[in-house]
């Protein structure tokens, strides 16, 4: 063990060595402002086209399937939200006004929302009819996952990956470490560096989508019941946190509640002016 666990250092050290340090988002009300290290021959753009390419493939996939659900009724509330949405994301980055923004409603029963690289948003019909989302609920899950997009959280963990990966070959190279060893070594990896490292990010899009979410005009308090509806799906076969690329149902509650009343005031601001 003594000899598997500096390889997460070396893999640390590439990663400051051959990364820059960016802030990818302003902080807002809710005050993220972590340091990011991105791969510096890993570009922004190039991560927007891979993904932009693989989103094209899904979409027309579902379209050719029937699955595609735009015009249905909770399809044009997908639609409407992530316009009242998009339309804040210029607080935390001016240029996402640019970005290539595209949202589709997908048919499956799966309880799952995504906004890619570049703002490619997938929303299912499972998540909105199984948890009987509201609007309010509904707009605090695609705050959350267009707030992965601003942060190039993506990004960010592809670069980190990079690091792991070249830390491992040569840290095994350096320690003559044979198969056994470098299968424990990515073990000690996942739980020493990305499973945490992911829960950060998750955290940091919780904070953002709920300003989002406010400043677009819906209640904040609703990223609160959003959860204790999925906390219930979830049941006794939450995975520990500690394994888990997710903050715990009652630690992300509770950070959320400490929030809202940061992001209260422009709430009620939105709701004035409309």
């Amino acid at each position: 063990m003594r000899r598997v666990l500096p390889i997460a250092g070396l893999s640390f050290t590439l990663l400051l060595s051959a990364c820059q340090a960016v802030n990818t988002t302003s902080g807002g009300a809710v005050g993220v402002e972590r340091k990011q290290y991105m791969f510096s021959m890993l570009s922004a753009q190039q991560v927007d086209q891979m993904y932009a390419q693989s989103y094209q493939k899904t979409v027309t996939e579902a379209k050719s399937a029937g699955k595609l659900a735009n015009d249905t009724a909770n399809g044009r509330r997908v639609q409407a939200i992530a316009k009242r949405l998009i339309a804040q994301t210029t607080t935390f980055r001016p240029d996402a006004a640019n970005w290539d923004w595209q949202v589709n409603l997908v048919d499956h029963d799966d309880l799952n929302a995504n906004c890619g690289p570049g703002g490619k948003i997938f929303v299912y019909t499972g998540l909105i009819e199984k948890l009987n989302l509201t609007d309010d609920e509904l707009a605090a899950v695609m705050g959350h996952e267009i707030a992965h997009a601003l942060r190039e959280h993506s990004r960010e963990q592809m670069s980190r990956a990079y690091a792991i990966e070249m830390g491992e070959n040569i840290g095994g190279a350096l320690l003559g470490i044979g198969q056994t060893g470098m299968q424990l070594a990515d073990q000690v990896s996942q739980v020493s560096l990305t499973l945490p490292f992911s829960r950060s990010n998750e955290n940091e899009a919780d904070l953002i989508g709920l300003e989002l979410a406010a400043r677009a005009g819906y209640n904040p308090n609703a990223a609160t019941t959003l959860w204790q509806k999925m906390s219930k799906v979830s049941g006794n076969s939450q995975t520990p946190e500690m394994l888990s690329t997710h903050p715990s149902d009652a630690k992300r509650m509770a950070a959320l509640e400490a929030a809202i009343p940061k992001v209260m005031p422009l709430y009620e601001a939105s709701r004035k002016s409309s």
